[in-house]
């Protein structure tokens, strides 16, 4: 994400912690709306989304970074994120707690994440930036959701 002298994210919460993708991945935020429920399906996952006519395999995102589960709210979006995996490009929903705003962060400001001490794993942080209220954490999504978990994912469409 540290690509060039400034990033542009999106920034989202999930609980008080606050996370950033690529505002590149992000093609769209939706309001919640229930999912197509797939049976026998990982805990994360909630099922298909409709999205002009396509199915999106949507996951919960609380859930499968290990938070526990929350009823939906009237600030509860879905993401809709172009992932691009080791074999193929995919379209995935992510629904958050709130959608915060689209952010720039200079390279200067992103620190690599560290490996003792904080709560989530490090290998799928791209780095966090520190703010007056906390950190900001840059996911890698496509590390996040590894081909192994995306072969779970039902109806992955080439995005």
């Amino acid at each position: 994400m540290t690509g060039g002298t400034e990033t542009q994210a999106v920034t989202f919460g999930l609980g008080d912690e606050i996370f950033a993708v690529p505002v590149g991945m992000v093609r769209e935020i939706l309001d919640y709306a229930p999912v197509f429920r797939v049976p026998q399906g990982p805990d994360w996952l909630l099922g298909l989304t409709d999205v002009r006519g396509a199915g999106v395999p949507t996951v919960d995102l609380r859930t499968r970074m290990g938070l526990p589960m929350q009823e939906p709210t009237l600030t509860t979006r879905i993401l809709i994120v172009d992932l691009a995996l080791a074999d193929r490009n995919v379209a995935l929903g992510l629904v958050v707690d709130r959608v915060l705003n689209v952010t720039a962060f200079s390279a200067d400001q992103i620190e690599p994440a560290p490996d003792i001490g904080m709560r989530w794993r490090s290998d799928y942080i791209d780095g966090v930036v520190r703010q007056d209220d906390g950190f900001v954490i840059l996911v890698d999504l496509a590390t996040f959701f590894s081909s192994e978990e995306a072969a779970m994912l039902p109806g992955l469409q080439a995005a």
